[in-house]
Parts: structure tokens; C-alpha cells; sequence
């Protein structure tokens, strides 16, 4: 195989990630050292943690911090960079590719976003925002930021879609026109209907482009954090049910409201295969459907070595 070749194979790691009210920053770290530890050690090259488990920083601050939403996500958007200084490290460290936490940061123009540092084991990262916001992150005045990219790694091109936009069928398909092999879904759901609506948005966006998608979830309750106080769910790997690939569409998935690094094995030569002559054909069918072929491909991002 060519050394740009993406791999037929790759094992892929999904936290299912409990919030904890951790000390100070070196606690944090040193949590997210251990899960890169242990994602490497099962020969993942891949992992993805979940949305806002970035709010653990707010809990390293005082109670008056951790327990005001604004001063917590302010909190956190001032913290963050070491964090994500440290998810690059780990990536070099353990020859992984790492989606980070996302959290809050302040673009160019002073607004609080939600974003997650992509990073690779050469040491490139690409931070990449939330596109549409949930009706929470209105009330908190977290503001909506730039459309979805595609990166081109040395897994193959991926896509990142947080939470909510996995919902919305239009931005996922932007991404996989643009070559998007994987779809990675970094969540945080209050309730366990918001869960299964965010593993219902992967599962179909997955058979819709015969793609993969792997959702990570926050899990626990952190009664410290308005933002972050209840968190359900489970990580799931997902693609297609098609026979040579997945006849469930459900590769690997964690038991609900646990702590667990969900591992599983995405074969990309079965889902290419598919792809062309699958049993159905959901990818090229899809410009079939009236006004679909106007859809403009996502950007790319070269995070290759």
C-alpha cells in the first residue's frame, strides 16, 4: 500500500467519558492522558471524546466560577488552550488521531462558540466548530459558527458534525460529497430521548452515505456545572446495515450511562464495496431526489504528514 494510501481497516475508539469535578488542570490532563493510554493500548488509531467535556476545567475553578454558566464558559474558553496543547501531545505521544473535547472559545469577533481540536500524531490539529446550536446553547449565548469542513488525514478524509448537527442531513452530505469517509459525533444530552435522537442523526446519516460514524458521548451527573448537570447516553460505532459490512449498523456500542472506551473496527474496503454494489444504493440514489445535486461539497482541510 502506498504510504498515502488511507488504510481498508482501522480500529477506532469512542469515550463514553464521565464528567468529574477534577482539582486543577494537571488532574485533567492526566485523565485524558490515561484514555489516549488505553486507546492506543487496544491499537485504536482513532479516538473521539464528546462534547463540552471541556466544562470539567470549570470545575477546577472556584465554586462562584463553576456554578455561574457565564463565568464557567468564560471560564473555560480562557483554559482550553493548554488543554488542547496537551491533545496534540497526546496524539504525537501515542501515534493517535484525537478529536478533542469541545468546549466554548471566542472566535474573531468576541463570540462564544463551541469547538473540538482535531489533532494528528505529526502534530497538525484543525479546530472545528458547532454549526447549528440547540435551543440550551441560545439561552447560554454560545453562537453558531463556521459551516462543517472535511479533513484529509492519513486515516482518510473525515468529517466532524457536534451534536445537534448530526441532525441535519444537508451539512453531513456536504462532507461525504467532499470525500468524507467517516463521520465523527462528539455529543452531550441532558435526557436519554436527546441520546437516541443524536444516535438516530449518526445511524441515518451513515446508511444515507454509506459512510461510518462513530458517536462519544458525555456520561454522569456534575451537580457543580449548570451547564453540564445531567448527561446521558452511550458511544456507538455505526455504519449501514449491508451484508459484508454490518447487518445491524451497530459495529460496537457501550451500555448506557457507564463509564467505557468503546472500541471497534471500521473495514472501509467493505463499505466502499457497498457503496457501488451494495443492496441498496443510498449514496448515489441520493441524486435522484428533487434539488439534491446543488448541494456544494465542504471544504477540505490537508492535516496529512
Amino acid at each position: 500500500m502506498a504510504a498515502d494510501t488511507p488504510p481498508d481497516r482501522v480500529i477506532v475508539a469512542a469515550a463514553q467519558y464521565p464528567l468529574e469535578r477534577l482539582p486543577d488542570l494537571t488532574a485533567v490532563k492526566a485523565k485524558y492522558a490515561r484514555w489516549a493510554a488505553e486507546a492506543a493500548a487496544q491499537r485504536a488509531r482513532l479516538l473521539v471524546f464528546p462534547e463540552y467535556g471541556l466544562m470539567e476545567l470549570a470545575g477546577t475553578c472556584e465554586d462562584s466560577i463553576a456554578a455561574d454558566l457565564a463565568a464557567s464558559l468564560d471560564a473555560v474558553a480562557r483554559l482550553r488552550d493548554a488543554v488542547d496543547a496537551h491533545v496534540t501531545h497526546l496524539a504525537r505521544t501515542h501515534g493517535l488521531h484525537i478529536l478533542g473535547p469541545s468546549g466554548p472559545f471566542r472566535d474573531g469577533h468576541g463570540r462564544v462558540c463551541n469547538a473540538a481540536t482535531f489533532a494528528t500524531p505529526e502534530g497538525r490539529c484543525h479546530k472545528l466548530e458547532k454549526c447549528i446550536m440547540t435551543p440550551f446553547e441560545h439561552a447560554w449565548g454560545v453562537a453558531g459558527g463556521s459551516p462543517p469542513v472535511v479533513l484529509d488525514t492519513a486515516l482518510g478524509r473525515l468529517g466532524v458534525l457536534i451534536c445537534y448537527d448530526c441532525e441535519f442531513p444537508l451539512l453531513a452530505r456536504a462532507q461525504t460529497i467532499a470525500g468524507a469517509r467517516l463521520l465523527l459525533i462528539p455529543s452531550c444530552t441532558e435526557r436519554i430521548s436527546g441520546y437516541f435522537r443524536v444516535r438516530t442523526g449518526a445511524m441515518a446519516r451513515a446508511l444515507e452515505n454509506t459512510v461510518a460514524a462513530v458517536q462519544a458521548p458525555t456520561v454522569g451527573d456534575a451537580p457543580w456545572s449548570p451547564a453540564i448537570d445531567h448527561n446521558a447516553g452511550a458511544a456507538g460505532i455505526y455504519a449501514p446495515p449491508e451484508a459484508g459490512v454490518c447487518d445491524t449498523g451497530v459495529i460496537a456500542e457501550g451500555p448506557l450511562n457507564t463509564s467505557a472506551l468503546v472500541i471497534g473496527e471500521i473495514d472501509f474496503a467493505a463499505l466502499a464495496r457497498a457503496k457501488e454494489s451494495g443492496e441498496m444504493r443510498n449514496a448515489c440514489d441520493w441524486a435522484l431526489q428533487p434539488g439534491a445535486t446543488a448541494i456544494e461539497p465542504a471544504a477540505i482541510i490537508d492535516l496529512r504528514a
